[in-house]
């Protein structure tokens, strides 16, 4: 069911998309999927499960590949990139149904914000873990101008980049963007 949620949201979008119409496609009743929360709660859960690729109850920090590792700087800045580039492949399209619809809804707007914090916290702590320093506030705050939904879907949907340019650029531009070089 939450599949065919997240599906439909993608292609009808916030507004597009009822409960009914989820239950109809997932052949469940609507009270089945009402069963995860108002629909609110229903794209929180889609999202939570894309960010992370599967539904287990292991939050982002504690998965495995959601580490740097060791290596020299190239081999950390392309997992850090690796990561992210997977992450938004799963989220991006997701993420720009609530940008729209957190505009004209007061509760999604609620979801975006915290959302946008939880990603702001998780992006700079992977990146001062692969630069092997703190980020300063204006480091925080520049990542997101290369590790976000918004540029991944930007250069992989609108520009026509692939996946594996983006994700080459991203590591390439956080290694210049914070100044890194080799211990």
């Amino acid at each position: 069911m939450l599949e065919v949620a997240s599906r439909l949201f993608m292609e009808r979008g916030w507004e597009g998309t009822s409960m009914r119409d989820i239950a109809r496609a997932a052949g469940c009743s609507v009270e089945t999927v009402y069963s995860v929360g108002n629909k609110v709660l229903l794209l929180k859960t889609v999202l939570d499960i894309a960010v992370v690729g599967d539904d287990a109850a292991v939050s982002l920090d504690d998965r495995p590949w959601f580490d740097v590792g060791e290596g020299g700087l190239a081999v950390r800045a392309a997992t850090m990139a690796e990561v992210f580039a997977s992450i938004y492949r799963r989220t991006a399209d997701l993420r720009r149904i609530l940008d729209i619809a957190a505009q004209t809804n007061s509760e999604l707007a609620a979801l975006d914000a915290k959302c946008r914090s939880d990603e702001r916290i998780s992006r700079t702590a992977l990146v001062a873990a692969a630069a092997r320093r703190p980020l300063t506030d204006l480091e925080a705050d520049a990542v997101q101008a290369v590790f976000s939904n918004e540029v991944y879907r930007l250069f992989t949907t609108v520009t026509g980049w692939s996946h594996e340019q983006y994700r080459g650029w991203a590591a390439d531009a956080i290694v210049r963007l914070l100044e890194l070089h080799e211990e």
